[in-house]
């Protein structure tokens, strides 16, 4: 069971707790700056436990079982930290950037319930390119959001300043337009999934 597959992805979970205390205060540019540093750290990390398992052979029930999951709470982690920290909030359409995140969010659960479900019919559901798209905005969207934290401080919409130039936030609109391509992302494929779950429902 402690291969180092399944401590990569072990790690992953308990630096989640670490990721959150450093993005807790959203003008502390400094702590940000380390989130980020450990935001990526932890999307590398997810790379290489399935890259290690398959090249090894190591492949296992409990990687099988914690590698979603560690994907989901680092995902859910930063979204809901983020939205309180006022950073999915933008231009034009204030805090309506909430609903990006919240339909990532539910998405996530609805998922994981229908896989359970089918899980226990012995139908597995694979992965379609279409979700692995979703997956890299999804990760480009919060690292921006992060990054924008440590190189542009807490957005200025944020702070109910004006935003007068791109130069001023960016990073930080890269982030919510990226997360808006995976919230349809996540609609799409979200469909798709739910479209298999429902052949197999009486």
């Amino acid at each position: 069971m402690l291969t180092v597959p399944n401590i990569l992805t072990l790690s992953r979970i308990f630096a989640l707790p670490l990721l959150a205390f450093f993005l807790w205060w959203p003008q502390w540019q400094l702590g940000y700056a380390i989130g980020f540093a450990l935001y990526c750290l932890i999307a590398i990390t997810d790379f290489f436990d399935g890259y290690l398992a398959r090249a090894q052979g190591t492949v296992s029930k409990l990687g099988i079982f914690l590698d979603p999951i560690a994907d989901k709470i680092m995902v859910a982690t930063v979204i809901l930290i983020l939205t309180a920290q006022g950073y999915l909030r933008g231009p034009y359409v204030g805090d309506f950037h909430v609903i990006a995140g919240l339909v990532i969010l539910m998405r996530e659960i609805a998922v994981s319930g229908l896989r359970e479900f089918l899980g226990g019919l012995q139908v597995s559901v694979p992965v379609s390119r279409l979700a692995k798209w979703k997956t890299t905005f999804q990760l480009i969207a919060l690292g921006a959001l992060i990054a924008g934290g440590a190189v542009h401080g807490q957005p200025c919409q944020s702070l109910g300043v004006p935003c007068t130039t791109l130069t001023e936030s960016w990073i930080h609109i890269v982030g919510l337009v990226s997360l808006w391509t995976a919230a349809v992302l996540t609609c799409v494929t979200g469909w798709d999934y739910l479209r298999v779950g429902l052949k197999h429902m009486d």
